[in-house]
Order: structure tokens, then sequence, then C-alpha cells
């Protein structure tokens, strides 16, 4: 299953490699590609998808420079389809460089274009209701994931 993701740290000393992705669940229909706290998004839409009988690969990121780039490739080689999720603005973002990269390099393996779940290009709300509808969750990547699986 790869990583856990809770709120437990480790007490003793640990390392987490520069520039490497972690498969935080394996799939098959679908990579879901979570930076952060997205990750955690990500693992629950993979929960709701598989009880809608869909299998979805989770990639936490880990680093964005370097990127492991042949993770992302590998993983939508395999699923042919890609959900990026960020909380970064939707352009001139880590997302969009994702994007570009899966359809650069990973054209003739995709199924349905890259999707990315990002905020609105708009600023950040101060409203805690706002705030519910500008920031990605759960919802919001199991509905991408749906489109880009028919």
């Amino acid at each position: 299953m790869g990583m856990r993701f809770d709120q437990n740290v480790p007490e003793e000393p640990y390392t987490v490699p520069i520039g490497k992705a972690v498969i935080a669940r394996e799939g098959t229909d679908v990579t879901l590609l979570g930076i952060g706290y997205t990750t955690s998004v990500c693992l629950q839409a993979a929960q709701e998808l598989e009880a809608q009988g869909f299998s979805a690969e989770v990639i936490d990121l880990l680093s964005l420079s370097p990127m492991d780039d042949e993770a992302i490739l590998t993983s939508v080689r395999k699923t042919r389809k890609i959900v990026i999720v960020d909380e970064d603005y939707p352009r001139c973002s880590i997302a969009t460089d994702i994007s570009a990269l899966v359809a650069e390099q990973a054209f003739d393996y995709l199924d349905a274009p890259p999707k990315r779940v990002t905020p609105p290009h708009t600023l950040v709300p101060y409203s805690r209701p706002l705030e519910a509808l500008y920031v990605p969750d759960k919802d919001k990547v199991v509905q991408a994931a749906l489109e880009v699986l028919e």
C-alpha cells in the first residue's frame, strides 16, 4: 500500500529522498496525483472511487524540483488517465507543468486529457464557507476522475 498518511511523526531520525515520488496506493484505472495535503484528498477520493468499482493509483509527488517525471509517466502509461490535484492557482502552477509533461511525453498512452483539480483563478477567500468552495476536496477529485473514466 505504500507510505501511511496519518498524524504520527516518527520520533527517530528519518530521511526522504529528494526527487522521488511515492506510490501511496496502487491502482489500474486512473492516476490521482497529490502534492502535500492534496495527497490525503486523493487517498480519500481513491476510497470513494473503489466503492464505485474503480481502481485509483495515488502518487505523492513529495518533491517539486527535482520532480520524479518517471514515476508520473510510468503510472500514466499504466492507467492511461491522470487527475492532478494542487492547491495552487490553475495557471503557471505545478499542476500545469505536470499536465504539460504528460501531454508531451505520454500523449499516445492517454485515453483522456490530463485533468487538473485546482482552486479557481481568483484570490484566496477569507471566509470559511467560501474557502470550502475554493480548496480542492474529495468530491471534486472524484468528479474529475469520473469525467476521465467515462
